[in-house]
């Protein structure tokens, strides 16, 4: 029986897929919201300010995936809803430092 429900389980659809797509959506606005920063030329904290309240939209289903991901792992909502709110705060960290290095060359990311 517990054989069974290891095979099972191993042949249920993971929802990593959710992640990841989920997570390109999410980068990509992110990206978009970026490059229209720097275009603007606001300042870091302008910038660091925005970025959190970007892609909202994205940022809520790309935690939910992960939230789910988690607890589908065997995390406890807790913890899964905290790694999820981790991963989404380092985003917002990347780009920030992003804007700033682009900032400080005056130059756009490329597509």
């Amino acid at each position: 029986m517990l054989i069974a429900s290891v095979l099972l389980a191993a042949m249920a659809p993971a929802p990593a897929g959710n992640v990841d797509s989920t997570r390109a959506a999410f980068t990509k606005c992110l990206r978009d919201h970026l490059k229209k920063q720097l275009e603007e030329k606001v300042g870091e904290g302008e910038f660091s300010l925005s970025v959190k309240s970007a892609c909202e939209i994205q940022q809520n289903a790309f935690k939910a995936a992960v939230t789910a991901a988690n607890r589908a792992g065997g995390d406890s909502a807790a913890d899964a809803a905290d790694n999820a709110e981790m991963q989404v705060d380092d985003y917002h960290a990347n780009f920030t430092d992003k804007f700033k290095d682009y900032s400080s060359t005056n130059t756009l990311p490329g597509e």
